[in-house]
């Protein structure tokens, strides 16, 4: 008996392809994951670069921005440097500016939310008619405390300007996760950060509300 199990073959194509079948479908499922880890990516990288548009025709959120800079001299030139970085950014939800200069909690919604009124929390209400979509309509899931926005000064314009300073403006995101599926409950993916990425602007005229 021993001798006919050990050259048996019934049943070698059901665990060959059972086998076969558990790779195919730890590839296939992989690579969906890491498809979607592509997108997110790319949803981050357009989040940046609509909230740093967004800050440059907005009020700033440092509200010290617009009286930066020295005024010693009327029509000096600035200089790089002459004035900041003012850093904002929420710290659970707590919400700071560095340098001294206080945060704007509106400014920054009309960042985060676009034109949806502002809220005291992570929500990210849908836009509706006509209104303009926020930094968080980009990238779902995104929260205050993943945003940092910052003012320096860019060497344009020059003391006492009608219009204020023109600042950099840098809009940043930290500490998010690639949010993984499969890979997550198999491999333990579910901790990876998302590197940083940021996208820069030079400021226009600060305005109060919407641009026309």
């Amino acid at each position: 008996m021993l001798r006919r199990f050990h050259k048996e073959e019934s049943g070698a194509a059901m665990v060959e392809m059972t086998l076969a079948v558990t790779l195919l479908l730890i590839l296939t499922l992989g690579f969906v994951d890491l498809g979607h880890a592509y997108f997110q990516w790319n949803a981050a990288t357009k989040a940046v670069q609509v909230g740093a548009r967004l800050a440059s025709i907005s009020d700033p959120v440092a509200t010290a921005v617009t009286k930066a800079g020295p005024i010693d001299v009327p029509g000096r030139p600035m200089v790089p440097g002459d004035f900041g970085p003012f850093e904002c950014k929420y710290t659970g939800s707590a919400p700071s500016c560095s340098n001294g200069s206080d945060f704007s909690p509106d400014n920054f919604s009309r960042i985060f939310r676009g034109d949806v009124p502002r809220q005291d929390n992570d929500s990210c209400t849908a836009p509706g008619v006509n209104q303009r979509p926020g930094i968080c309509h980009f990238f779902p899931g995104l929260r205050r405390n993943n945003v940092v926005i910052s003012y320096s000064a860019s060497g344009l314009g020059y003391q006492t300007r009608q219009a204020g300073t023109v600042p950099t403006i840098t809009v940043s995101l930290q500490n998010v996760n690639f949010q993984f599926f499969f890979l997550n409950g198999l491999l333990g993916f579910g901790n990876i950060v998302m590197p940083s990425m940021l996208s820069t602007v030079t400021g226009e005229d600060m305005r109060n509300g919407p641009p026309a």
